[in-house]
């Protein structure tokens, strides 16, 4: 039985669903429940994807949460044309999925995220793979959840290379930098898990086509999602080779940190819009000599990566 507990927080959409599927497969983790972020989609669609992707997988035992619907310095949200364009205009690459019959928990995520914290404290891992509002205004509720967590590790940011959104800024962190300063200042045992890396990492059709001979439901609709993706890479020219596992990567980064090659660095998030320095991912100098509370992956073995994404995806697409 597996001893490390695991909480998603996703804004569900291509590469979230295949970070799922990851995290339910993996037996060194226990996922015990998924918080539905904004983002590539609305947090209510997020959370319906979430769990209609669980029933698919015929993990409906996996509770999911609602979290924050808009940033911290808004009051509402819209999805930006760019993430329908990548990740379909629901979040799941246009695919008609059956509807689980669990529903959306009562309790809110942020309240699900602190209980656990408390509960699992160095057993807990926590993998965001949206924006960082749900961990931010968990904090500010409890701030003594940022030593009790064991070990979160989120999808976001760009250190050396270029953002996606921004010469500077990536997508997860352009959705809320106020939050994710305070998160990257404050949260301890912290790994940023960026396009450093993830952008490495990429999938072909010619590996969905494993999936989609397995001739499982589970198999054909994972294909036809990331095939959904790698043709958006192609026809939006980001990548003509495949299509990046950015959410999945983090991940499996979470489970096993060898993935990467990571640099201790304490750092900070940049949220001035007078200057337009907004959304970056920067060394903080303010605790330049301070103890290091966050790693940042520079370097990633995707080879070994992609090769046991595949196996762990194999094993769960054919059951």
């Amino acid at each position: 039985m597996a001893s490390t507990k695991m909480i998603l927080d996703l804004d569900t959409g291509v590469d979230d669903a295949l970070a799922l599927a990851l995290a339910i497969c993996d037996p060194r983790v226990d996922l015990i429940g998924v918080i539905a972020s904004y983002g590539n989609t609305l947090v209510e669609t997020s959370a319906q994807n979430t769990l209609n992707l669980l029933h698919l997988l015929g993990e409906n035992d996996v509770p999911v949460y609602l979290g924050e619907s808009h940033s911290s310095t808004t009051d509402h949200f819209d999805v930006m044309p760019i993430s329908k364009a990548i990740h379909g205009e629901h979040g799941v690459g246009n695919l008609s999925l059956a509807t689980a019959t669990r529903k959306i928990e009562q309790t809110s995520g942020i309240q699900f995220l602190i209980d656990m914290a408390h509960k699992y404290q160095d057993e807990l891992i926590y993998v965001p793979t949206g924006p960082l509002t749900n961990m931010a205004k968990a904090l500010k509720i409890d701030p003594e959840i940022s030593h009790l967590i064991g070990n979160t590790t989120l999808m976001g940011g760009a250190l050396t290379v270029p953002g996606n959104v921004t010469p500077f800024t990536e997508a997860n962190i352009n959705q809320d930098p106020e939050a994710a300063d305070l998160v990257f200042t404050t949260q301890e045992n912290l790994t940023m898990v960026g396009l450093d890396v993830t952008l490495r990492t990429l999938l072909t059709k010619k590996d969905t086509q494993q999936w989609r001979e397995l001739g499982t439901q589970a198999g054909t609709a994972y294909a036809d999602l990331m095939d959904f993706y790698i043709e958006a890479y192609d026809r939006l020219d980001i990548d003509h080779r495949g299509a990046a596992l950015h959410d999945p990567l983090a991940v499996a980064v979470a489970i096993d940190p060898s993935y990467v090659v990571t640099i201790p660095l304490n750092m900070r998030v940049t949220y001035d819009k007078d200057t337009k320095d907004y959304g970056r991912t920067i060394g903080d100098r303010e605790r330049l000599l301070e103890p290091t509370t966050t790693n940042v992956a520079v370097s990633v073995n995707a080879n070994r990566f992609v090769r046991d994404f595949m196996d762990f995806m194999i094993a769960v697409l054919k059951a």
